[in-house]
């Protein structure tokens, strides 16, 4: 068996280091081969350099990607990978020492299954602040931070692994590759790339399991733990919803369906009326509510446009 890592990467290259220097601790398991992929994306930083850096101590190949967009640069991995299985992880993570390991035997044992998914687990900068931990359990997905417990279990189109750590068996993905209309582009926070390719796998009958034992921690700067950027983030979900929404028979108003941007307004006010004078709790699930609301609106708008 082979294995494919592929790595996306967009001015990380810091990150990026760190997470290439963990993997150098991997155990490789007798009878695998392995390669690893880092995707440029037009870094304009040393991303170039870090995987000069380490080549000679991991099997790394650079590959760039001039259209800008995460599901590019996936699509560009998949053209290039060798291996029978594809393992998906970020720039931004460490992997457990038997990441490899585990879904190399999950995907000699369970023949039957397309694809796999393990944990993702925090690995915060700095002690979040207080706040931030109280709607903690709320706002996870923000953070791309999954664990669907202890036990293998199948996945459903409400259980499926998230983008930093999961694997596709290679003759399924050369056949499913990622929508360029979805994904990080740049600073941007339109998601849905793997999200759209697993459901689809799942609606087509083929199945997946989840992998308790094939853990990466994922880096969560200072920076995001703001209400700005879950603003943004959920802002961002909300343009995500609005590529696969039909609002073209809806009534609009400002070039938008009506009834979302009331909806908007509405949340908005919620929102702020409980900001300075509600405990976190109380006001973080119309601010998420007003955020998708206006992703959503806006990204009709564009996309009537």
């Amino acid at each position: 068996m082979k294995i494919s890592v592929a790595i996306c990467t967009w001015n990380r290259a810091k990150l990026l280091d760190q997470t290439l220097e963990k993997m150098q601790a991997l155990k490789i398991p007798d009878g695998v081969d392995w390669e690893v992929l880092v995707v440029n994306n037009n870094c304009t930083d040393d991303t170039s350099s870090v995987v000069q850096r380490h080549q000679g101590r991991l099997p790394i190949r650079g590959l760039h990607e001039p259209k800008q967009g995460h599901s590019h640069s996936r699509n560009c991995a998949v053209a290039a990978a060798s291996g029978d299985l594809l393992l998906w992880t970020d720039d931004d993570v460490l992997v457990d020492d038997d990441w490899l390991t585990c879904y190399a035997v999950a995907a000699r044992e369970n023949p039957g299954d397309a694809f796999f998914g393990g944990p993702v687990e925090p690995w915060f900068e700095r002690q979040p602040p207080s706040w931030f931990q109280s709607i903690w359990p709320r706002v996870q997905d923000a953070y791309a931070i999954r664990n669907l417990g202890d036990q293998p279990i199948a996945f459903t189109e409400e259980k499926i692994p998230f983008g930093a750590n999961f694997a596709v068996r290679m003759d399924v993905q050369r056949q499913n590759l990622f929508d360029p209309q979805t994904g990080r582009k740049g600073s941007g926070m339109v998601g849905g790339d793997e999200t759209t390719v697993l459901v689809s796998l799942l609606r087509a009958g083929l199945s997946g399991r989840w992998i308790p034992q094939a853990r990466v921690l994922h880096f969560i700067p200072s920076e995001r733990m703001t209400l700005s950027y879950l603003r943004r983030y959920f802002y961002g979900q909300g343009q995500t919803a609005a590529l696969f929404a039909d609002h073209s028979n809806a009534a609009t108003l400002f070039g938008g369906p009506r009834w979302l941007l009331r909806k908007a307004l509405l949340a908005e006010f919620n929102y702020r009326r409980r900001r300075y004078v509600a405990k976190p709790l109380r006001w973080i699930e119309p601010m998420i509510e007003a955020s998708l609301a206006w992703g959503q609106y806006h990204g009709s708008k564009n996309e009537s446009s």
